[in-house]
């Protein structure tokens, strides 16, 4: 009989806290709501610069090298230290890719977008 009730205990004290927990949860979900959207605030919120102009038409030229035409907004991009030539990525993967050959990843979208200008009548233009 002890056992039974020292389980029962157990169980009653583990319910107990469940619905704690649970109501808990409800009063915080209820106070998030009324927070703003994250992406509406501070560092969530991307810059993308209407005036720069990016070398392939602001094309992703990892995107180009694999025979993707993909428009980046220039939020995410590199200026060759060397030519001044600035690069538009629509992905960070893409910016860290194109950094670790940047040279070659250059001449090899430098081919792919003239072959792809070729093929599709000037994209970009």
């Amino acid at each position: 009989m002890q056992r039974f009730a020292q389980s029962f205990a157990v169980c009653l004290t583990g319910a107990v806290l469940g619905l704690t927990s649970l109501a808990t949860a409800d009063s915080a979900d209820s106070a998030m709501r009324d927070r703003p959207n994250a992406t509406d605030l501070g560092i969530w919120k991307s810059y993308a610069p209407t005036d720069l102009k990016g070398e392939f038409s602001n094309y992703d030229p990892i995107g180009l090298i694999s025979g993707a035409l993909i428009k980046a907004d220039c939020s995410i991009n590199w200026a060759d230290p060397d030519t001044g030539k600035v690069y538009c990525f629509a992905s960070g993967t893409s910016l860290n890719y194109f950094r670790d050959w940047p040279k070659s990843y250059s001449r090899r979208a430098a081919e792919a977008f003239e072959r792809l200008q070729e093929a599709d009548g000037q994209p970009g233009s």
